[in-house]
């Protein structure tokens, strides 16, 4: 079995969390390709076996793995998700960061989850993806995000003005900071630290939140990701940031903006037993007040 390790910083007491999925995995007899940036940087402190491989980008794990380890937080997922594209390759997501919606694998599960995968005794939870269809080229082959599309003011503090299309029909012109549309995966990131709401994995839905609107009636929307969305952006300056997850581009002002999900879904490895209100309940501490 090929088990793909990717990474980008570890905290040197995080260290030892590393060597022991090495460790692990060399004892099970699997045969290692490292991201080369994160092998360069841990060369000298995490002992590797002499015949690791070593990939730079997708076209090196494409075809050639069973597993992604994604050894870091949430946004290291997001970074993962760069390289396995719309191979189907599932991502196992090792916590060693902060909280960990995605990267659900703690540092005391770590050996014997590693033996639960390599046994078979996993399941698979596919998540969906939005794309930016146009304007086309703008993030190249990277044009879809596992978390949210954002669109946000760049060079000033004043409000903008965006008009939001579904299936085009007038949704409605949200004078705010900005706009966010979230998948599921990404209802628990930046659109819930926004006021909205919480979607299931499998929901097939989008939520739609603003980011500090101005008129406090309006409120997050939740439509079919079957939906084709659009956008146009206005303000008082000349250009405006579009986000996919952590990649960020600037567009013109009035440029037509449409998003949609995308044909494909990305695997995420999860445990038996475990669910994804057991993974709310614990990151949101949920039942932890006094009073329960």
């Amino acid at each position: 079995m090929v088990i793909a390790i990717y990474g980008r910083a570890v905290s040197p007491e995080n260290l030892k969390y590393v060597q022991r999925v090495v460790d692990k995995l060399v004892i099970k007899q699997c045969r290692l390709t490292v991201y080369q940036p994160f092998y360069e940087l841990l060369k000298d402190q995490v002992e590797f076996p002499s015949h690791v491989l070593l990939f730079e980008d997708y076209t090196g794990i494409i075809g050639k793995v069973d597993f992604f380890f994604s050894i870091g937080g949430d946004g290291t997922i997001l970074d993962a998700l760069t390289m396995v594209r719309d191979s189907g390759i599932p991502i196992m997501g090792i916590n060693i960061g902060r909280l960990g919606f995605l990267s659900s694998i703690s540092k005391d599960e770590i050996l014997p989850s590693v033996d639960k995968v390599l046994a078979g005794d996993y399941q698979l939870d596919s998540r969906s993806l939005i794309r930016l269809k146009h304007p086309g080229g703008l993030f190249g082959e990277l044009d879809y995000a596992l978390n949210e599309l954002t669109i946000t003011r760049k060079d000033t503090t004043s409000l903008i003005v965006l008009h939001v299309y579904i299936d085009d029909m007038f949704l409605n012109s949200y004078w705010a900071d900005g706009l966010i549309i979230a998948t599921p995966t990404g209802s628990t990131a930046y659109s819930l630290s926004s006021g909205g709401p919480i979607l299931t994995p499998g929901s097939e839905n989008f939520v739609i939140t603003p980011i500090a609107p101005h008129n406090l009636t309006v409120r997050p929307v939740v439509i079919p990701d079957k939906s084709k969305i659009k956008i146009i952006v206005e303000g008082r300056e000349d250009q405006f940031l579009v986000s996919l997850d952590s990649r960020r581009a600037i567009i013109d002002s009035n440029l037509e903006l449409i998003a949609e999900k995308t044909e494909f879904k990305v695997n995420m490895v999860q445990m038996k037993g475990k669910s994804f209100f057991m993974t709310i309940r614990e990151k949101l501490k949920w039942g932890l007040d006094a009073r329960n």
